[in-house]
């Protein structure tokens, strides 16, 4: 991730860190194979990111959802050694302002921009599956006293009325 990060921002291209790497910055430690980013760039800038990264010797594979997929497209990344970086390329419902919220965090060298806390909870309510929904109420607990609970409310709505209704049933098993 770190390379990708330091190749993304020579791009001028702004993302966050997301998945089980944010979740770790927020204090929930699990394992996963990868590292996942998000950004907000066109498809034809993407292509062009794609080139840039091929030519710095990734593999560079880009696929694109069907208009119903909530992922309009996803960029996965791999180094020689086999490491992955799946680059998803926006979401539906994110909030335009969530690359302006991020957290900068030092990795060896490298300073990574990682999601903040209300965005990663409305993310991962709005994906919903157990693992997601076991973060978010981890990252709940842990920075319930510096949450901006408006934002997030307000966060959750953008994707969908379920993520807000999980989001406020998240909050209130908390409480």
């Amino acid at each position: 991730m770190a390379d990708v990060a330091e190749l993304l921002s020579k791009q001028g291209v702004r993302y966050a860190v997301i998945g089980a790497m944010a979740a770790a910055v927020h204090g929930v430690v699990r394992a996963s194979l990868d590292a996942d980013a998000i950004v907000a760039l066109p498809l034809r800038e993407v292509q062009v990111l794609r080139h840039s990264l091929i030519e710095e010797g990734y593999e560079a594979v880009l696929r694109t959802g069907d208009v119903d997929d909530p992922i309009p497209g996803l960029l996965e990344i791999r180094d020689r050694h086999g490491n992955r970086v799946d680059l998803l390329i926006g979401l539906r419902g994110m909030d335009s302002e969530l690359l302006d919220r991020t957290r900068q965090v030092r990795l060896a060298e490298a300073i990574l921009e990682v999601v903040g806390p209300e965005d990663f909870i409305a993310m991962k309510a709005f994906a919903g599956g157990p693992v997601d929904l076991a973060d978010a109420r981890a990252v709940i607990e842990l920075e319930r006293g510096s949450l901006d609970l408006e934002l997030l409310r307000r966060l959750a709505q953008r994707f969908s009325r379920d993520a807000a209704m999980i989001v406020e049933d998240l909050i209130g098993a908390v409480d």
